[in-house]
C-alpha cells in the first residue's frame, strides 16, 4: 500500500516537472518573443504618425482695383483700393487613414492603402490704401467685393497639381523612415497601392 502511494506521488511529481519544463521552454522561446517585439516596434512607430503636414508654401501679391462712373463714354468719377494678400498653402495627409498590415511570421510589412492629399489654401487680405472721393464714396459692400476677388485670385494662383506632386514626394521620404526600420528588422515591404514606386522598394 505504501509502495502504491509512493509510486503515485512519484508519477505526479514527474508529471509536474514535465509540465513546468515545457512551460518554461515556451516562455523562453526567443524566436516567438522577437517576432512580437518586431511587431510592436513597427505598429508603435506607425501609430505615432497622425496628421502630417508635408509641404507648406507662402506667397504674397499686391492688387489694385479701380472703380468709377462714366458719362457718355467718359470717366467722371473714380476711386481705387490697393490690397496686399498673403497666402499660405499646406499639403497634409491624415495617416490615420493609412492602412498597413504587419506579418510578423513571414516578416512582411504590407501597405494596403494610402490617404489622399488634403490641400488647404488660406489667403489673408489687407487693405493697403483707398483713394476715396467726396462724390464717389467707397462703401462697405465695395470693400467686401474687392477683398473677396483678391482671395479668389490668390487661390487660383496656387498650382494645386504641383503642390500635390511635391507633397506626395515628401510623404514618400517621410514614410521611408518606417521602411528603413522595417528593413533593419529584416522585413520585406509589399506595396499593394502601386504608389510607392518612387522609393524603389
Amino acid at each position: 500500500m505504501r509502495n502504491s502511494k509512493a509510486l503515485i506521488s512519484f508519477l505526479a511529481g514527474a508529471a509536474l516537472v514535465t509540465v513546468l519544463f515545457f512551460s518554461s521552454k515556451s516562455c523562453f522561446n526567443l524566436s516567438e518573443k522577437t517576432e512580437k517585439s518586431d511587431y510592436y516596434i513597427l505598429t508603435n512607430q506607425i501609430s505615432k504618425m497622425n496628421k502630417m503636414v508635408v509641404l507648406e508654401q507662402n506667397t504674397s501679391s499686391i492688387q489694385k482695383t479701380k472703380m468709377g462712373y462714366e458719362f457718355l463714354g467718359k470717366e467722371v468719377s473714380s476711386n481705387s483700393i490697393i490690397t496686399y494678400t498673403k497666402t499660405n498653402a499646406q499639403v497634409s495627409y491624415d495617416l490615420n487613414k493609412m492602412k498597413m498590415e504587419v506579418d510578423s511570421i513571414n516578416k512582411k510589412l504590407v501597405i494596403t492603402e494610402l490617404p489622399d492629399a488634403d490641400i488647404r489654401i488660406t489667403p489673408n487680405v489687407e487693405i493697403q490704401s483707398m483713394d476715396d472721393s467726396f462724390f464717389n464714396r467707397i462703401s462697405e459692400k465695395d470693400i467686401k467685393n474687392v477683398t473677396q476677388k483678391a482671395k479668389d485670385t490668390a487661390v487660383k494662383s496656387i498650382d494645386q497639381n504641383k503642390l500635390r506632386t511635391e507633397g506626395r514626394q515628401q510623404l514618400m521620404e517621410n514614410l521611408n523612415n518606417i521602411f528603413v526600420l522595417a528593413k533593419a528588422l529584416n522585413y520585406t515591404i509589399e506595396d499593394q497601392t502601386g504608389k510607392l514606386g518612387i522609393l524603389g522598394l
